[in-house]
């Protein structure tokens, strides 16, 4: 009896040892068919973990977007010429940081609030792809010694900081032009133009001078052009983020306005005749694309134009023309009331005021 147990411990000692075996050779097989740096590291779990995950809970879905944005906030200097920042800026805006302004149109185009954007990113795709800004200023008779040089002055400061910009002064008095010591890839050009007897004149025929500018030189030295009344005064970053293919500005008088006390022209017979809008724009502020511009200003001369031979004048000369322009032609991009400030309206929402109003002095300024 003894011997019989002697020799089933043997036979099940033999048969432990040989499970063990083969355990020990199939998990090596196993171990070959998985890399090393796959399998978890000891020490990085601990005994109170659990490893029965679904493993498809594991897979990043925003493994790709991040890497991109994370690419995008890399300082410019990291980038060169060859570099693609292969995202949209504007799918970075946050349309819900101000919830108590619109901060996007019913056609999908964004309005332009301080919070909804990251100024480094914006600035360093402009850098990136080397853009290059027009800015346009009417300085005729009294305006030039009144406004000029307090617009000059703060543009330095404020208008499109880091990228190549170019002043064109329109003025009937290129030898009263101040003399400003500009930054690095900024210039200025003074371009004489005619002195009309009447301020509304003065205004309007400035669509077709800008048309004819853009065509024969700004489109050849720059990609986008802003177009700016000179009685303002810069306050605060008006920077890339205003960028856009046709931009438009919210007039700070009418943002909150009910639709029915927005200015229109309401006369059947001007070609800016407009029974309603979206929003009113305020042709303070206006700009884009070289050829988006050229085709705007176009219009309104067009307009202003038929008119004249009809014997009508728009309510607002070239800013009635320019509203029904953009109600005809949606922007592409509208700047909130931050980037064109009256000094009068409602401050509660204005939380960076970037360009404001002059102090108006029409009596003395303003031909008849």
């Amino acid at each position: 009896m003894n011997g019989l147990r002697e020799k089933s411990f043997g036979i099940f000692c033999c048969l432990v040892l040989l499970v063990a075996s083969f355990t020990f050779l199939y998990l090596r097989y196993v171990a070959s068919l998985v890399p090393a740096h796959s399998l978890p590291v000891a020490s990085e779990v601990t005994s109170k973990e659990n490893l029965s995950i679904n493993l498809d809970d594991t897979l990043n879905f925003g493994y790709v977007a991040s890497l991109v944005l994370a690419d995008s906030l890399s300082v410019a200097s990291d980038v060169t010429s060859e570099g693609n920042l292969s995202i949209n800026l504007d799918d970075t805006l946050n349309f819900r940081a101000r919830k108590e302004v619109e901060t996007r149109t019913s056609w999908k185009a964004p309005i332009i609030w301080e919070g909804m954007f990251d100024p480094k990113l914006y600035d360093q795709k402009h850098i990136q792809k080397k853009s290059s800004v027009a800015l346009t200023v009417f300085a005729v008779g009294r305006y030039l010694d009144a406004y000029l040089k307090t617009f000059l002055t703060s543009a330095e400061q404020h208008f499109m900081l880091g990228l190549q910009v170019t002043y064109y002064v329109f003025t009937d008095q290129p030898d009263k032009v101040p003399h400003l010591e500009l930054g690095p890839q900024r210039s200025l050009k003074v371009i004489q133009v005619e002195k009309h007897s009447r301020w509304q004149d003065i205004s309007m025929m400035r669509m077709k001078t800008i048309s004819d500018t853009i065509e024969s030189e700004i489109r050849h030295r720059c990609n986008y052009v802003f177009c700016l009344d000179v009685d303002q005064e810069f306050k605060g970053r008006f920077g890339s983020e205003a960028l856009g293919d046709s931009v438009a500005q919210i007039h700070a008088g009418f943002f909150k306005a009910p639709q029915q006390s927005l200015t229109y022209d309401r006369n059947p017979k001007s070609k800016a005749f407009m029974e309603s809008g979206d929003y009113y724009y305020h042709a303070a502020v206006f700009g884009g694309l070289c050829e988006h511009v050229k085709n705007l200003t176009g219009h309104c001369f067009l307009g202003i134009m038929e008119d004249k031979q009809n014997d009508v004048e728009a309510l607002w000369h070239d800013e009635s023309h320019l509203n029904k322009y953009f109600w005809l032609h949606k922007p592409t991009r509208l700047l909130s009331p931050e980037y064109c400030w009256d000094q009068v309206s409602n401050k509660d929402n204005i939380q960076v005021i970037r360009l404001i109003w002059a102090p108006k002095h029409y009596d003395t300024l303003r031909t008849k």
